[in-house]
């Protein structure tokens, strides 16, 4: 969430463990599950909708 968050998304509200995340510049909203652990096609998945590589993604970590 913290490498979303370096790549201009911001939570815009939670619904259990489901946190909405938004970026206004391009536009793009993401679901992720707050769980410890996620499984590696939800976090492809949510890199994919953040228009990122995975190499971008492992950078802003």
């Amino acid at each position: 969430m913290q490498a979303l968050e370096k790549a201009g998304f911001f939570i815009k509200r939670q619904r259990g463990s489901h946190i909405i995340m938004r970026r206004d510049d391009p536009f793009a909203q993401l679901v992720v599950p707050n769980h410890k652990e996620l499984d590696r096609g939800t976090l492809r998945a949510i890199i994919r909708q953040a228009e990122l590589s995975v190499e971008q993604f492992v950078e802003l970590l």
